[in-house]
């Protein structure tokens, strides 16, 4: 075992987020399954947002998120979709998953304060192949002293 490996903590997830990931997973994959990989990225992001709609998930598309930089306000970063305030949902239909891309949803997550995330690419055969979980273990939305750490859920806009 590795330093780097033991240094890694075990994160409790809420069981309410828990069950959202595997809702908003489900969704993927039946898009998936109706259009397969080779699509356009914007496609895909259509169709999902119309399944998350028809499942009844609550949504924000194209979120606009800003970083604090020493009292600067920098804008300009959005999520592709943000789910029920908590879940952080990037899409790609890309050849391959670049550690970059990771890093760029640690980075959403850091920047809003959000739990959990995923990356989905659907440009694999399996879209099990595409799924890419990313948990940031310092959200003050995992923090287990309170009573309940996620936000109630509220209705969201999903244009």
């Amino acid at each position: 075992m590795t330093q780097r490996t033991q240094r890694k903590r075990v994160v409790q997830i809420p069981e309410e987020l828990n069950l959202l990931s595997e809702r908003v997973t489900g969704a993927a994959i039946e898009v998936h399954r109706a259009l397969g990989p080779g699509m356009l990225e914007r496609l895909y992001e259509d169709a999902f947002c119309h399944e998350l709609a028809l499942c009844g998930i609550p949504f924000q598309r194209q979120f606009a998120i800003s970083l604090s930089y020493k009292g600067l306000e920098l804008s300009g970063q959005r999520l592709d979709l943000l789910i029920d305030n908590v879940l952080v949902v990037e899409l790609k239909a890309t050849e391959s998953v670049a550690n970059n891309h990771l890093a760029q949803l640690v980075s959403y997550l850091r920047a809003g304060d959000y739990p959990l995330g995923l990356l989905l690419n659907f440009n694999v055969r399996v879209l099990r192949d595409g799924i890419h979980r990313r948990i940031y273990s310092q959200s003050t939305k995992l923090n287990p002293t309170s009573a309940s750490s996620l936000p109630p859920s509220a209705p969201l806009r999903s244009s």
